[in-house]
């Protein structure tokens, strides 16, 4: 890919969003953009940049997928406290609106004896 593709410079830039703490790809990300600018990006430079930033966002993309995981797992947790939580609710519903049905009638009844 020559160093003055389209695609390669919308990569470069997209890389160049990131914070980037690993100083290996912090210094491959420099160059690149030092190379771009020069206009001196050869292959060898660009597939060296390629292979630093897969090797970097491949990490990101399993640190990504396993927190996924993580809070895929907790949601279906407190889905399940959600609907365990409605069901309690209704059958408390339930028992005020019977007590509540037997106090109206002992009332009722007491009054009229």
């Amino acid at each position: 890919m020559p160093g003055d593709a389209p695609e390669l410079r919308a990569l470069v830039r997209t890389v160049g969003e990131f914070y980037l703490t690993d100083r290996a790809m912090r210094r491959a990300q420099e160059r690149i953009e030092s190379l771009l600018e020069s206009g001196e990006a050869d292959a060898a430079s660009v597939a060296t940049y390629l292979t630093e930033v897969a090797r970097y966002f491949q990490g990101f993309e399993r640190e990504a997928r396993a927190h996924l995981k993580s809070v895929d797992r907790r949601l279906t947790r407190v889905n399940q406290v959600h609907f365990n939580l409605t069901a309690e609710r209704g059958v408390a519903v339930r028992r005020i609106e019977i007590t509540q049905r037997v106090l109206d009638d002992v009332n009722r009844l007491s009054r009229n004896p």
